[in-house]
């Protein structure tokens, strides 16, 4: 089999079986080509050994992070063993090769107020003058997108995919569709269902329904309306972000990890977050009770007297009297006769 035929039948196990994501296939099947590319033409796929797969992979080490590594493995690993599954293949060459290890990073969540400035300037329309139409109908789409995107922590490519129809206002619920076209239905916040009625009210109109339901907003209305991809919600975002002078870097991933961080900070159930965001292993939303665990320690550190090993203080607001000391810090007599009394009774 040479390597073309074999990723064409990989790329429809991918999409049909596994049914993964678009993107997702996109990068496995960049990565075959790559190792395609590294091993020769003159080597089929059935040629392929061990060797050539670690070469490979030590010539990426020093432009690539771990975790691209890892991906790029995980890709050429998922190929041999779908030609070993078709018996094209009799070992799979990558089976004796481990992972890189990846460092341990915990999400990097917003505060809640920085997460409210987002979605509330970005509503505000200017302070002198008239609104241009167009960019009011653009202020009123990226309050929708930010109030959704923090409201139901739904990825930024499932909020890309929406379509108007997906979006029951009356019920107060979306219909999501995740990783492996596994869906599920989030809640609606009543903040973010304020804005996105605003938004579709602005796009009513025979056949709306089947329309993607944020769009590029064009000069010539009566053009089909072109679907807003992943990578202009990012870059509104930024934009959004650098304007109120949040020098941090923004992202739409980094909303989805806010909203179950103060999801868990309130007291929510980790099994409710994991279905929530559409976690296929609690493993994965784990991650975010180390966070809350972080935050309760700073509270701590900065809230406690005892946190630093000091003592409590008289402007604590506790008086004298409560440590079983009269005025003056002399022992209270009466206090002592009392408690002695309760004790021999």
């Amino acid at each position: 089999m040479n390597w073309e035929r074999g990723i064409g039948d990989f790329d429809r196990h991918l999409r049909v079986e596994r049914g993964l994501s678009s993107n997702t296939c996109r990068a496995y099947l960049a990565d075959i080509r790559m190792l395609a590319e590294s091993v020769g033409s003159d080597c089929s796929p059935e040629q392929v050994d061990p060797d050539q797969i670690r070469h490979w992979l030590a010539g990426l080490h020093e432009q690539r992070s771990a975790a691209t590594l890892g991906r790029r493995l995980a890709g050429v690993r998922a190929f041999f063993r779908f030609l070993q599954r078709e018996e094209v293949v009799v070992l799979d060459p990558t089976a004796g090769i481990p992972a890189p290890k990846l460092p341990k990073r915990a999400p990097r969540p917003l505060s809640v107020d920085d997460c409210f400035s987002l979605a509330e300037n970005a509503s505000e329309g200017p302070s002198r003058g008239p609104e241009q139409p167009r960019k009011r109908l653009a202020r009123i789409r990226d309050t929708a997108i930010i109030e959704l995107l923090y409201g139901t922590g739904m990825r930024v490519g499932e909020l890309a995919a929406l379509d108007v129809r997906d979006v029951d206002l009356h019920a107060g619920e979306v219909r999501v569709l995740g990783k492996g076209n596994k869906e599920r239905v989030l809640p609606i916040p009543e903040k973010a269902r304020e804005a996105v009625t605003l938004w579709v009210d602005e796009r009513r109109r025979p056949g709306v329904l089947a329309e993607p339901l944020f769009i590029v907003l064009r000069r010539n209305h009566e053009q089909e309306p072109r679907r807003l991809s992943a990578r202009d919600v990012r870059r509104g975002l930024a934009r959004r972000a650098r304007a109120l002078g949040l020098n941090d870097r923004v992202h739409p991933h980094r909303l989805r990890h806010s909203y179950a961080t103060h999801l868990l900070d309130m007291g929510a159930d980790l099994r409710e977050i994991q279905e929530l965001l559409g976690h296929a292993s609690l493993s994965t939303t784990q991650k975010y009770t180390a966070v809350s665990v972080e935050h309760l320690r700073q509270v701590y550190d900065s809230a406690h007297p005892r946190a630093h090993g000091g003592e409590v203080s008289s402007a604590s607001g506790r008086s004298g009297s409560s440590t079983g000391r009269g005025k003056g810090g002399k022992p209270d007599k009466r206090r002592e006769q009392k408690h002695g009394k309760e004790r021999e009774e």
